[in-house]
């Protein structure tokens, strides 16, 4: 989380922990022009800083500690999950929020613009996916003889087992992998949410992207030489994707049709499993909230239907208690009611 060895200055200390260099980059370009009079975000950018207001850089670099990198220390394996690290899931504009230590205010406003937490989750969903296929075709794609299963569905696995004489199926078949019933599937909830943003925002590579994340699951099936080849092609699909959402121009309207995506008829089957469902309630809560912010609905409407959200919450509270359909039914019901604010 730290500033790089190799632009730290002489009263860095490591037991400080995470500072502001830790995401707005080495500072002794910029930390004067900063807070002088007349100085310009474009300047400070120039002279060093991150520029964290562009949505590829900003997922750049909360990947790099809220997903993992191929720098040293910087990827957390499945033996650091055993010894107790939590699960790792990633979301742009919602994680961006929960860090946000100022307030875009009129000044924030003229220098930098205003967030579009629309493209910032579009641009996140597709460059957690190539963060993800990228490191899983390394050499970090792999533990010994076995795939390195940090980057597979954990609810798969892990789940309560009870010795019994009936069979009790705990799985649902997913359209969007085509795998054998029993093999672990890799993560995709990135991927599911993409492939609604696709739709919506780039429908012209919605198709390739689509097309890619099946070959991908397909080849997982087959073997790893197989499975790196087809996760490099879904790669440069993703990152095609975070390019067209980064230059789209997307209206706060898009939110509307996004929810409906998320939870309609081409999307909601692939809701399967635990992770990829905690990413959609969180979808759906930041679509709402860039309703509001765009100024499309109401801060009162918004709290009007908090109940039906929360329903969505409450299906994925307990990883172990999770019920496909009950968490299909709940999702559809609060994107009817986003719907109906429309």
């Amino acid at each position: 989380h730290s500033t790089p060895a190799g632009a730290r200055g002489p009263r860095f200390l490591a037991q400080d922990g995470v500072g502001c260099e830790g995401c707005h980059g080495a500072a002794s370009g910029w930390i004067a022009t900063h807070y002088a009079v007349g100085a310009t975000h474009a300047a400070n950018v120039v002279n060093g800083m991150t520029a964290l207001d562009r949505p590829q850089v900003r997922a750049g670099v909360c990947l790099d500690c809220h997903f993992g990198s191929a720098r040293p220390g910087q990827f957390v394996d499945h033996r650091m999950m055993a010894a107790g690290h939590p699960r790792v899931s990633f979301e742009l504009d919602l994680f961006s929020t929960m860090q946000a230590h100022h307030n875009e205010d009129a000044d924030y406003a003229r220098r930098k613009g205003r967030t579009d937490s629309l493209k910032l989750w579009a641009v996140g969903q597709a460059s957690a996916v190539e963060r993800a296929l990228t490191l899983y075709s390394s050499a970090k794609g792999s533990e010994g003889a076995f795939p390195e299963f940090y980057f597979f569905d954990c609810q798969s696995c892990h789940r309560r087992i009870y010795d019994q004489a009936e069979r009790s199926k705990t799985w649902e078949a997913n359209p969007g992998r085509p795998i054998p019933a029993g093999m672990p599937p890799f993560n995709d909830e990135n991927m599911i949410m993409l492939s609604a943003a696709a739709r919506v925002i780039a429908p012209g590579l919605a198709g390739r992207f689509d097309a890619d994340s099946r070959a991908f699951h397909a080849a997982l099936a087959r073997d790893r030489p197989a499975a790196i080849a087809a996760g490099t092609r879904l790669a440069a699909s993703a990152r095609a994707l975070a390019d067209a959402f980064g230059a789209a121009a997307i209206n706060g309207d898009m939110a509307f049709t996004l929810v409906a995506e998320v939870a309609g008829g081409a999307i909601a089957p692939r809701f399967t499993d635990y992770e990829g469902s905690v990413q959609a309630v969180m979808a759906v809560d930041t679509l709402l909230n860039s309703l509001v912010k765009s100024g499309r609905i109401t801060i009162g409407a918004a709290a009007g239907i908090r109940a039906d959200v929360n329903r969505a919450y409450a299906a994925v509270h307990e990883p172990n208690a999770y019920r496909p359909a009950d968490f299909r039914a709940a999702l559809a019901s609060a994107a009817r009611s986003i719907g109906a604010l429309r």
